[in-house]
């Protein structure tokens, strides 16, 4: 039995008892903005939408911008999501896809990456490297990309056209998808092709290592992905897609935003969205034993046309 619960309900009714989806749903911007897409929450353990659409309403609450935020944990059957269909230029998490995609076309001939491909990828994912990227995307094609999409169920992700792959589209529904696939067993990628990824997505250099690690107790694996791109119209755009495991809980995270003023705002806002995230799913862990990213957080600039 589902049980839907009012914005203005001060308690959760008392029949919403453990492993019962609760849904729940709230504005994601101030009261005036009445038609602003809204969080919406389901969980299998009592209280925990409630509390998390309470939360990430409040983490957004002041800020600008437009943002876009996922949720999944398969151990409490959770999952949150805001603006999980809106588009956004990917900047460096599409490097994520790219490495997907190099070892999806890798299983289809049988074959181990060579030297060259190991060496791209961990410069790709570890330092966000640029150079490396292109060097892949252009091995790969945007053909092999497309099918890679396809055969993950990303339908609604475009890659980039003439060569921009910082200009792919992407949504939350999506990113979810391939962290998704990334952290489960699937017949799209290998055991031993998830486990490299993770690895990778794990060993990010320190500066690179903000966004939605930004609260999680020590004791959870972290892997991350993030990027950001300025251009002419709608500011900066900043994402950050993570996978964490431990405590208990097995959670990925996605969090795309534009429209920011700069860089280290929407890196802010990112930030505060993860925090709070951790600290629902984690309410006993000490602020001491929570991971706290860079101040000075950085990334690889990604080409994009001029104009």
């Amino acid at each position: 039995m589902t049980h839907r619960i009012s914005l203005r309900a001060r308690v959760l009714p008392a029949v919403a008892a453990a492993g019962m989806l609760v849904p729940v749903v709230a504005g994601a911007a101030p009261a005036s903005a009445a038609s602003a897409p809204q969080v919406g929450c389901t969980s299998g353990k009592a209280g925990l939408a409630a509390k998390l659409q309470k939360d990430i309403t409040a983490a957004l609450a002041t800020r600008g911008g437009t943002v876009a935020v996922g949720l999944r944990d398969r151990t409490t059957n959770t999952t949150c999501t805001l603006r999980a269909t809106t588009s956004y230029d990917s900047a460096s998490v599409v490097k994520v896809t790219v490495l997907a995609t190099l070892l999806w076309d890798a299983k289809k001939t049988n074959r181990y990456l060579t030297s060259r491909e190991t060496s791209l990828a961990t410069a790709m994912i570890t330092k966000s490297d640029n150079a490396a990227t292109t060097s892949l995307w252009n091995q790969l094609g945007v053909t092999k990309v497309k099918g890679f999409l396809a055969a993950a169920g990303m339908t609604t992700t475009v890659p980039g056209s003439g060569g921009y792959w910082g200009l792919t589209r992407i949504n939350v529904t999506d990113e979810q998808r391939l962290l998704s696939l990334i952290t489960a067993r699937n017949t799209v990628l290998s055991d031993n092709a998830r486990a490299y990824i993770l690895k990778l997505m794990g060993n990010v250099i320190t500066s690179q290592r903000w966004g939605t690690p930004a609260g999680a107790p020590s004791s959870v694996s972290k892997h991350v992905k993030n990027g950001w791109l300025q251009r002419s119209t709608r500011g900066w755009r900043v994402h950050s897609v993570g996978t964490f495991q431990g405590g208990g809980h097995d959670y990925t995270i996605t969090v795309l935003t534009d429209g920011n003023s700069t860089m280290n705002y929407g890196v802010n806002t990112i930030q505060a969205v993860a925090k709070v995230i951790h600290r629902d799913l984690f309410p006993t862990t000490t602020a001491a034993s929570r991971y706290t990213p860079t101040a000075t957080p950085q990334e690889a600039y990604v080409a994009v046309p001029q104009g």
